[in-house]
This record gives C-alpha cells, sequence and structure tokens, in this order.
C-alpha cells in the first residue's frame, strides 16, 4: 500500500527536528520577548529615577534655570550689554539665526562632481 505520505527514516527526522525546533520557539518566544521588554522597562525606570535624583541634587546643580544664572542677570541687567531685554533689538540681532537657503550652491558643486560629506 503506497501512498503520498511515504517517507525516508532521514525526512521524517528532519520535518521532526524541524517542527521541535518551531514548537519550542513558539512556546518560548513570548517568555523571552516579555522578560526583554521588562529589563527595558526596569532600565528605563532606573535611568528616569536617576535623572530626578541628579537633577534635583543642588550639589550637582546650583542653577537649574537660565533666567537665575548671574552671568545672564548681568548680560540683562540696566547697565548690562543687553539691556534693553531678552527679546530687545540688539538680542534679537545678536542671538537669533536667520535661514539662508544655500540649495542652489550645493547643487552646483554636485554638479562639478565634489562629493559632500552628510
Amino acid at each position: 500500500m503506497s501512498n503520498n505520505l511515504d517517507c525516508t527514516r532521514r525526512q521524517f527526522l528532519k520535518l521532526a527536528g524541524t517542527a521541535a525546533a518551531v514548537a519550542t520557539v513558539a512556546v518560548a518566544a513570548p517568555s523571552f520577548v516579555s522578560e526583554a521588554q521588562a529589563a527595558e522597562l526596569d532600565l528605563v525606570s532606573k535611568r528616569q529615577t536617576g535623572v530626578y535624583a541628579a537633577d534635583a541634587n543642588p550639589k550637582l546643580y546650583k542653577l537649574r534655570k537660565s533666567q537665575e544664572n548671574p552671568m545672564v542677570q548681568k548680560l540683562y541687567a540696566k547697565d548690562g550689554f543687553l539691556n534693553d531685554g531678552p527679546a530687545g533689538h540688539k538680542a534679537h540681532k545678536l542671538l537669533h539665526t536667520h535661514f539662508v537657503d544655500r540649495s542652489a550652491s550645493v547643487k552646483a558643486l554636485k554638479a562639478k562632481g565634489i562629493k559632500l560629506k552628510a
């Protein structure tokens, strides 16, 4: 009696081994993934706790706000360099940047065969 399910001993063992491997991965993978996720969350939590603890430590960070910095206060004082305030004309002129479209220059350089770093 011959049917389409005839296979050699080697083919059977190969099929059984593959099925066992798939079953092992299917059973073990969810627990491995959840353990990895738990470890990652634990690491993130520890990192977050450490950052907040360092931030709150007055020995590490004496000045936590820029407006409390004595140098910044001197800059914006009545007799300071930027005495018209943070929103004043001189501060705007010196501290704010402006966009300049340089795409045409870049295209021209590329057209000449010059390779630019990314």
